[in-house]
Parts: structure tokens; sequence; C-alpha cells
């Protein structure tokens, strides 16, 4: 511990005070991006997906035994979404509303990854500006530069943030697309449960109706 905050201070110590923001990026875009992985893997892990298929085709086919085999868990956004639609029927007003509830559940902290992959190469470019700017007041006290390593040294320290800011921003990059893709696919797959219980509400609807009312043959029958 003492070993890895020596190193800290020395990496502050050498790029300046624009190191300090650049590593709290970092370790926020760490904790993020690991409890995005979770949810997701949560959300489409090994089986999952073939749950969800089996709970689509139970929908489309209005089979209320299969639905309830293959629902999703209560803290699933498929879960809530399908429980929704049952208890309060599957129509557009209902699907919309569900889907815009669970939406905070599916971009959480997304905005704050896009955030830091913009800053912290801004921070970076910062911290080099202000490095180079020291190096050139040194330049302008002193009237003799006996040693031309102390300026080279100054800006190859500067650097350093700009690499810390560019390596921030590319390592929260891959993740973001990551979890970017899998929001729009599920609400892909949102919409495919709508509208297989849409279907499955309509053809129980029509079989209603079917028992409620005698066929044109029965009724011909009947009226003669």
């Amino acid at each position: 511990m003492l070993v890895v905050t020596s190193d800290l201070a020395v990496l502050i110590q050498r790029g300046g005070i624009v190191m300090v923001p650049l590593l709290v990026l970092s370790v926020i875009s760490l904790m993020l991006s690991v409890e995005r992985a979770w949810f997701w893997i949560s959300m489409h892990g090994p089986g999952r997906l073939t749950r969800l298929g089996r709970l689509n085709a139970s929908l489309r086919a209005g089979d209320a035994k299969q639905i309830n085999k293959a629902l999703p868990p209560r803290r699933s956004v498929y879960g809530q979404l399908v429980r929704q639609l049952l208890e309060y029927g599957a129509s557009d007003a209902v699907a919309i509303e569900t889907v815009e509830t669970q939406r905070p559940r599916i971009d959480r902290f997304m905005a704050t990854l896009s955030t830091i992959i913009t800053a912290a190469p801004l921070l970076g470019i910062l911290g080099t500006v202000i490095g180079i700017i020291q190096s050139f007041n040194l330049l302008g006290v002193q009237e003799t530069l006996t040693d031309p390593r102390t300026v080279s040294t100054g800006i190859a320290e500067a650097l350093l943030t700009t690499a810390l800011g560019l390596v921030v921003a590319l390592v929260t990059l891959f993740p973001y697309m990551i979890f970017r893709a899998q929001a729009e696919r599920s609400i892909g797959r949102m919409e495919s449960l709508i509208a297989a219980a849409q279907q499955g509400a309509g053809l129980a609807s029509s079989e209603q109706r079917s028992a409620a009312q005698p066929s044109a043959a029965v009724t011909e029958v009947m009226t003669t």
C-alpha cells in the first residue's frame, strides 16, 4: 500500500496537479464499467436469452402456463415489462410507459462514461499546456541556460498528462460502446416482447369472441 501511494505521489509530482482529476476519472470509469458489466451479464448471461426466447413464443401463443414458467425475475427489466403487460394489458400506452420506466436502468451511468471519454483527453491537453508554459517561463527567467535537459525534461513530464488522458478515454470507450450496443439490443427485445404480448392478447380476444358467438353454420342450423 505504501509503495502504491508513493508511486502515485511521484506520478502526480511529475505530471502536475492535473494528474489528480485524471486519476479520479480513471477510478470512476473502472467502478462504473464493473457495475454495468455485472448488470448486463445478469440480463443477457448464458441461458437468459434462451429463456427470453421461450417467453416470447409463449406470449405470442397466449399460453399462460408457459409464460409463468419462462417469466424472468422481477428485478429484470424484461420481467418488469411482461408483468406490467399481463396486469394492465398489452396496449401501446402501457407498453410505452413501462419501457420509459425501465429506460433509466438501461441507460444508467452512460452519460457519465460519455463525459469521461470527452473530458479525459481535454484534461490531458490542459496539463500539457500548463507544463509547456512553465518550461518556457523557466527559459525566460534564466538568462543563460546551462543544462537544456531541464527544459526537455519538463516538456516530457508535461506530456504525461496527455498520455494518461488518452489512456483513460480509450479504456472507457470500449466498455461504453459494448454497453451502448447491449442497451440497443435490450430495447429491441422489449419491443419484440410487446409485439408478442399484443399478438397473444389479440389471439385470446378472437378465441373469446368465437366461443361467445356461434359460427355461421351453427346459426343456420339453429334457425332452420
